[in-house]
């Protein structure tokens, strides 16, 4: 049986701009959970979760390169593909035509519950979102998992697009605070 290979996150990062094969298994094993639970927040389609998820993989192998560990984690880097690959997707003309389909199928039911969400929590984010003001949490909620952009928060909450800038960016804060 083969050892199980460990790497730092620095380790990491450089087997990956190597292209180590092993390095990218290692880092599908250790973060497709987390990942697929970010995804698996947008979307309540199991299938389309598990889509997203394999074309971010492919979008991190490909596009490793660009990896700046001086402008953030590796982690955080990974997010932020997956994220806005959700939300590019939500927003595609395919997926909202594939949508207005499923909606006229009587026949068709989908039985996803809120339960599974919880369970790829893998990284505890849950706890630090319920650690925020509510304002702040609503803010991070609308954007990061519902896929709203600034302006749409504005337009949904009712406040001048400045303030949902500022309390977006302190909510950040506070959260990059209790991350570390």
């Amino acid at each position: 049986m083969p050892e199980f290979q460990k790497y730092s996150e620095e380790e990491l990062v450089y087997q990956l701009q190597m292209q180590d094969q092993s390095a990218f298994s290692y880092l599908y094993d250790n973060y497709a959970a987390a990942l697929n639970g970010v995804i698996h927040r947008m979307v309540d389609d199991t299938q389309l979760s598990e889509d997203i998820l394999q074309e971010a993989f492919i979008r991190i192998w490909n596009n490793f390169k660009q990896y700046d560990s001086g402008k953030g984690r590796l982690f955080t880097w990974m997010v932020n593909i997956t994220r806005n690959l959700t939300i590019d997707t939500l927003r595609s003309k395919g997926y909202k035509k594939q949508q207005k389909i499923s909606q006229n199928e009587s026949s068709v039911t989908n039985y996803q519950t809120k339960d599974a969400v919880t369970k790829f929590d893998g990284i505890g984010l849950n706890k630090q979102l319920a650690a925020l003001k509510p304002e702040y949490k609503s803010l991070i909620d609308l954007a990061y998992f519902a896929g709203y952009t600034q302006e749409e928060i504005s337009k949904e909450m009712g406040i001048p697009l400045g303030t949902v800038k500022t309390r977006m960016r302190t909510a950040i804060m506070e959260l990059r605070k209790m991350m570390t």
